[in-house]
């Protein structure tokens, strides 16, 4: 006896995969499951060889030979089973699938399509306008201006008088109109490995490059608060801090760089892989 077979399933049946003779009626066909039924029979094979072959469970292949679509947990999944059972057994999917839509209320509509990541998406509370900091800004914009006419004017005068004391002396040495202004300070830099490394032992510092293309991100402290939420270009960086943990969410895990408390994470994260992941300050380590 068979393994995944009932005896009922060992009679040899007429193999369905050719065209229905003149003059059958469209009832007469066999339905999708029996037709699936017959053609696995006809070439010779059980229920546990069509499961290895297409990773389909043993019960669902039982359910949709029987004509049973409720454990495929969907018409979508049913189609889908339907399909890769048909390619096994040598039928064609077009004909089933045609003749399931037609005894299920036809083609289900097709849905629109999203990133991977997208269900995993957190998008920040909206906040109304912040009164108080604009109230703010504007009185320390009218504080600055205040300030700088002051100044201004007390340098005016400066000038003036220098001017007066160089006519009547002597001798003096006069201020060069061509005197260069100070160079600007130089910008900020970014955060470097050294930097992270010097990071505070009693905090968790995590920092994200987007070495090998762009990648969605999602970061959070561990009071759940969103540290970060948006694409990452290739060549860009984040660093996140936090006294206990970093919460990370990667929409594609291949294309990044993780360096934590300034050690490099060497995980072999596959391209296009949506990553969930959790740092400590006892780390590195996958939480």
């Amino acid at each position: 006896m068979s393994n995944g077979n009932s005896p009922e399933d060992e009679r040899p049946i007429e193999d369905v995969s050719h065209d229905v003779p003149e003059g059958v009626s469209e009832e007469a066909r066999p339905s999708v499951g029996r037709a699936l039924k017959q053609a696995r029979i006809a070439a010779g094979l059980t229920v546990d060889d069509i499961t290895t072959a297409t990773r389909v469970r043993i019960a669902i292949v039982h359910a949709i030979e029987a004509d049973d679509f409720a454990p495929c947990g969907g018409d979508v999944y049913a189609r889908g089973h339907i399909r890769t059972l048909a390619k096994a057994v040598g039928l064609d999917p077009a004909e089933l699938l045609a003749r399931f839509d037609a005894e299920h209320g036809g083609r289900p509509a097709p849905t629109a399509t999203a990133p991977l990541f997208e269900a995993e998406r957190i998008r920040p509370e909206r906040r109304g306008p912040n009164w108080t900091a604009a109230m703010v800004a504007a009185i320390v914009a009218v504080i600055g201006f205040v300030g700088f006419t002051f100044v201004k004017g007390g340098d005016d005068g400066g000038n003036e008088a220098s001017v007066a004391e160089g006519a009547n002396a002597s001798s003096g040495v006069s201020a060069s109109p061509s005197a260069k202004p100070e160079k600007p300070a130089d910008p900020k830099p970014e955060p470097s490995d050294s930097a992270i490394a010097a990071a505070p032992a009693d905090k968790v510092t995590v920092k994200v490059s987007a070495t090998d293309g762009r990648s969605w991100i999602s970061a959070k402290d561990h009071n759940g608060r969103l540290l970060f939420d948006g694409l990452l270009k290739q060549g860009d960086s984040k660093t996140f801090q936090d006294n206990e943990k970093v919460n990370l969410v990667l929409g594609d895990a291949g294309a990044i760089e993780l360096y934590v408390n300034g050690k490099k994470i060497e995980d072999d994260f596959q391209p296009g892989a949506v990553e969930r992941l959790t740092y400590t300050k006892g780390d590195p380590q996958v939480g």
